[in-house]
C-alpha cells in the first residue's frame, strides 16, 4: 500500500522512500523523510525541553514550540521564527493558525488546476490533508501523491477562502519540509547566459541559502531545484534528496539552518513579485513540487529523477522516441539568407545523412535584423524566394523533416501587430517601455492576446507540413503594470504563466505530431514546467564544446539527456572564439541530441568525410544517449581539466572522455566504468578488444590522448557474452 493512515500517523510511501507525518494537537509534524520505513514507533522523537526564546502555544507544555518542531508547512507569527511557507492578509493582520481537520485517501495522481503536473497514473495514490483556521475562515489542503514504482513523491497545496471578505495571499510555497540536525551540503544549478546549469556544492551553515528568479522566467542563472545531501554523500553512497518545482516563472528555493541547527527547505512561487487576491469562495493552487530520494548517492538520485521525468512528465509521443539529427541555419547565415543558400545547405545536409532541416529567425514579416516584425507571422516570400509550402516540399523531397523557428510570446514595436494593438504589450501605464533585443512581451494574461496566439499558431501548424518547432523567448519581464491596481500588477506574472501553460497545452495537444523544442536565449527556461509540454530544450546559445561540458553536465544532473539539444558549431566558435577539433566538438554534442549549427558549404572534403562518419556512428549509439542512463566518471568543475561520462543501455556502453588543456609528465587517466555485469564480456568496438565487466569496473580502462588542447576520446562497448 502506497499510502497508509494508522491512527494519527500518515505514511506516504514510494519506491524506497517514506514520508511519515504525525498529527498532534492539530499540528502536522514531520517524523521521517528518507529510506522506506513500513512501521514507525517514534525512535527519532524530539526531546521536548524548554529552549530559550522558543515560544510555546500551550503554557502547560513549555517544551513544545513550533520553532523547534519539524513541520510540513510554516506559519507566520506564532513562534516559528523560521521562513514561513504561507502568509495571508486577512482582516487586520496576517496571522493564521491552521489546525488539522481530516485526511482523505484519493486514487490516482493529483495535480494543480491550470498548472503542469505528471500524467494521471492509475498506480499512484494521493493523500489530502485538510486544515482550517476557523477565525480567518480559511481552509488549507496539502496534497501528496506517491508513486509505488518511482523514488518520487509529488506535492502541492490549495487555499480556499471560506469567509465573506476578500483575503490576499502574500506568500504560498508549494513545499516546506524540516530536517533533523546533521551535516548537510546543498547542491544548486546556477550560472548566467551562456553558462547555464553550473553545478555548485557547498556546506550548509547557519543562515539561509537561496536561489530565486524575479525575471518572469526561471532564468539562465537559476534553476527551480535544490539537492540536499549528507556531507559525506558521493556518487555511490550517502543520502540525497532532490526538490524540483514544475514552474517556469518567478520562483524561490531556500535551505535554512536555524539556531539549533535544524534545517528547513522551502520551494515555490517567488513572493517578490506576487500577491493574489481571493474573493469569497475562490481558491488558489500552488505549482507542483517533486521530492526524489536516494540512499545510495548522487548517481542513483540522478537516475531516479531522469526516470520519473522521462516516464511521467515528458509528452508521451516523444518521451522515448529517438530525436532526429538536425541542421539549423542560424549560425550559418543569421538573418542574411536566400533560397539558394538554404538549398545549398539542404543539399549538403542530405548527402551527410542529417535528418531535420530547421529554418531559424528571419523568414517572416520584414525581419532582416532583430528590430522588427515579431508578431507578424506571415511568410516573407520575397526573401525566401517563393512560398514556404514549396520550400518545405523541397526539404521533404530530400528525405529530411522540416522545422521552423518562432517566438510567439514577443512583439516588435515595428510590427503590424503592435501598431494595431499597442495595449497588448506588457507595460506600466504612463511609463516608457524597457527594451531587450528590441522587443516587448505580449500580455498573455489578456484573453484577447491568448485567443489571437492560439489562432495564429493553429493556422501555422495546420497550413504547413511542419515536423519540428523551435519556440524561442528572448527577453525577461519588466514594466509589469497592465493591471488597474497595485494588487492586479502583482498578480500579473503568475497570470502570465497560467495563460502560457494554457497556450502550450492547446498547441502541443492539438498538434501532438510536432516535435517542440523550447529555447529562451538557450537555457533561460529549462525547467520541469516547460518539459511537460516541450520534450526537449536548447540548453544554451553557447555552442562552444568546452563551455558545453559544464552546461551539459549540469543539465543532465536531474533531467534526462533526451531533453537536451547539443550541437556542433563552427570554429572559431561564435561565442568564445575558441578553436576546438571537430572530433571533440562532435563527441561533446553526441552526449545530447545531436545537431549542427554551421555552414556545411564551407567545410573541406576531409571535414565532410568526418561529419558523415560521426553521423553514422551517432545513429548507432543514439539509443544509449537518449534512452540509456548516464554515469558521471569525472566532473568538469572549475578545478578540473577533464570530463568523463558513461551511458549504459541494455548491453551497450558509451564512454566519452575530454581533456581540456594538454598535460606534461602526468600519467594517463584510468576510468573505472560503472553499472556493468561483473561476469559479462564487453568488446570495445574501436579496438576489437574484450574485457570482463569486473576488469572494466575495478581495474579500469586507460585513456590515452596525444599532446594538445581540447582533445577527446569516445569508446563504444557491446556485451558479447
Amino acid at each position: 500500500m502506497a499510502i497508509k493512515i494508522d491512527k494519527n500517523l500518515f505514511y506516504i510511501q514510494s519506491k524506497g522512500l517514506s514520508l511519515i507525518l504525525e498529527e498532534r494537537e492539530g499540528y502536522l509534524l514531520l517524523k521521517h523523510l528518507g529510506k522506506r520505513i513500513d512501521t514507525y514507533h517514534f525512535s527519532n522523537q524530539i526531546i521536548e525541553r524548554e529552549h530559550t526564546f522558543a515560544p510555546n502555544p500551550n503554557p502547560e507544555n513549555r517544551g513544545f514550540s513550533l520553532d523547534i518542531q519539524r513541520q510540513i508547512f510554516g506559519q507566520h507569527g506564532w513562534g516559528d521564527f523560521r521562513e514561513p511557507s504561507i502568509r495571508i492578509q486577512h482582516g487586520t493582520n496576517d496571522l493564521t493558525d491552521f489546525r488539522f481537520k481530516e485526511a482523505q485517501l484519493l486514487a490516482g495522481g493529483l495535480g494543480p488546476q491550470g498548472l503542469p503536473h505528471p500524467y494521471p497514473n492509475q498506480e499512484a495514490e494521493s493523500l489530502a490533508l485538510i486544515l482550517e483556521d476557523s477565525l480567518a475562515q480559511l481552509r488549507l489542503t496539502l496534497y501528496f501523491t506517491s508513486y509505488e514504482k518511482e523514488a518520487t513523491i509529488s506535492a502541492f497545496a490549495k487555499l480556499e477562502n471560506l469567509g465573506s471578505e476578500r483575503v490576499v495571499l502574500e506568500r504560498f510555497l508549494s513545499l516546506c519540509l524540516d530536517f533533523p540536525r546533521a551535516d548537510y551540503d546543498v547542491i544548486s544549478f546556477q550560472g548566467a547566459y551562456g553558462r547555464e546549469k553550473s553545478l555548485g556544492r557547498q556546506e550548509l551553515s547557519q543562515g539561509i541559502f537561496t536561489v530565486s528568479s524575479n525575471r518572469g522566467a526561471s532564468g539562465h542563472s537559476q534553476t527551480p531545484s535544490l539537492i540536499l545531501c549528507e556531507r559525506e554523500t558521493n556518487e555511490v553512497s550517502g543520502q540525497a534528496w532532490a526538490f524540483q518545482l514544475m514552474y517556469s516563472g518567478n520562483f524561490q528555493a531556500f535551505v535554512q539552518q536555524n539556531q539549533v541547527e535544524e534545517v528547513r527547505l522551502g520551494l515555490g512561487i517567488n513572493e517578490q513579485e506576487f500577491s493574489w487576491e481571493l474573493e469569497p469562495g475562490q481558491d488558489f493552487q500552488t505549482p507542483l513540487a517533486l521530492i526524489t530520494y536516494s540512499s545510495q548517492g548522487l548517481t542513483q538520485l540522478s537516475q531516479a529523477s531522469q526516470t520519473f521525468i522521462q516516464g511521467q512528465i515528458l509528452p508521451r509521443n516523444f518521451a522515448f522516441k529517438p530525436r532526429p539529427i538536425l541542421l539549423n541555419n542560424w549560425e550559418a547565415t543569421y538573418f542574411n539568407f536566400s533560397r539558394k543558400k538554404l538549398l545549398d545547405l539542404l543539399d549538403e545536409a542530405s548527402q551527410l545523412g542529417i535528418e531535420l532541416f530547421v529554418l531559424d529567425d528571419g523568414w517572416f514579416g520584414q525581419r532582416n535584423d532583430d528590430s522588427s516584425s515579431l508578431g507578424d507571422w506571415s511568410v516573407n516570400e520575397e526573401k525566401l524566394g517563393g512560398s514556404l509550402e514549396s520550400f518545405i516540399q523541397e526539404v521533404h523531397a530530400k528525405g529530411l523533416k522540416f522545422g521552423l523557428w518562432i517566438e510567439p510570446e514577443m512583439v516588435s514595436e515595428d510590427s503590424q501587430l503592435y501598431r494595431a494593438h499597442p495595449d497588448w504589450a506588457i507595460q506600466a501605464p504612463g511609463r516608457k517601455h524597457t527594451y531587450s533585443r528590441n522587443q516587448l512581451i505580449l500580455n498573455l494574461a489578456n484573453p484577447e492576446v491568448l485567443a489571437h496566439l492560439k489562432q495564429v499558431l493553429d493556422h501555422l501548424l495546420s497550413r504547413y507540413e511542419i515536423d519540428y518547432i523551435k519556440w524561442d523567448m528572448n527577453r525577461n519581464m519588466t514594466n509589469v503594470g497592465n493591471g488597474s491596481s497595485y494588487l492586479e500588477t502583482r498578480m500579473q506574472s503568475h497570470r502570465y504563466m497560467l495563460a502560457l501553460y494554457d497556450l502550450l497545452a492547446y498547441v502541443t495537444e492539438k498538434h501532438d505530431q510536432v516535435l517542440f523544442e523550447a529555447c529562451s536565449g538557450g537555457g533561460g527556461r529549462y525547467d520541469l514546467g516547460i518539459l511537460r509540454y516541450f520534450p526537449q530544450v536548447w540548453a544554451s546559445d553557447n555552442s562552444d564544446a568546452i563551455s558545453r561540458l559544464a552546461i551539459q553536465y549540469g543539465s543532465a544532473y536531474l533531467y534526462p539527456p533526451i531533453t537536451m539539444g547539443a550541437h556542433v558549431s563552427a570554429i572559431p566558435n561564435h561565442q568564445m572564439g575558441r578553436l576546438t577539433p571537430l572530433a571533440t566538438r562532435s563527441h561533446v554534442a553526441m552526449m545530447g541530441n545531436l545537431g549542427y549549427e554551421l555552414d556545411l558549404t564551407n567545410l573541406s572534403s576531409s571535414e565532410k568525410e568526418q561529419l558523415a562518419s560521426d553521423l553514422a556512428f551517432y545513429k548507432k549509439i543514439r539509443p544509449l544517449v537518449q534512452l540509456g542512463r548516464p554515469y558521471r566518471l569525472i566532473n568538469p568543475s572549475k578545478n578540473s581539466n577533464e570530463l568523463a561520462l558513461q551511458f549504459n543501455y541494455r548491453d551497450q556502453v558509451l564512454v566519452t572522455y575530454v581533456r581540456i588543456q594538454g598535460e606534461i609528465e602526468l600519467m594517463e587517466r584510468t576510468l573505472r566504468l560503472k553499472g556493468l555485469a561483473e561476469e559479462g564480456l564487453y568488446q570495445v568496438q574501436e579496438q576489437d578488444k574484450c574485457y570482463s565487466g569486473a576488469e572494466l569496473m575495478y581495474a579500469g580502462l586507460t585513456m590515452f590522448l596525444a599532446e594538445g588542447d581540447y582533445l577527446s576520446r569516445q569508446l563504444h562497448l557491446i556485451r558479447i557474452a
